[in-house]
């Protein structure tokens, strides 16, 4: 899930969606685990490229192989 981060007072923070809360059942006061990681990065998405190109070339590694030969 992705969230915008807002500013609170002197501090940034996200919010967590009413829908995860209710079925997470998470009151005030809980502690929760939070990955920060910036969605559009542009290492990140070189990364993604990276790792379809490999699971391309993983698929067809035999036809890759056959074509190179021609």
């Amino acid at each position: 899930m992705a969230q915008k981060v807002i500013k609170i007072g002197s501090s940034l923070g996200v919010t967590i969606p009413k829908k995860e809360v209710s079925d997470l059942n998470i009151i005030a006061g809980d502690e929760v685990e939070v990955i920060i990681r910036k969605k559009f990065s542009r290492v990140a998405k070189h990364e993604k490229l990276l790792k379809q190109l490999e699971d391309f070339m993983h698929v067809y590694d035999k036809d890759l192989k056959n074509l190179a030969k021609r």
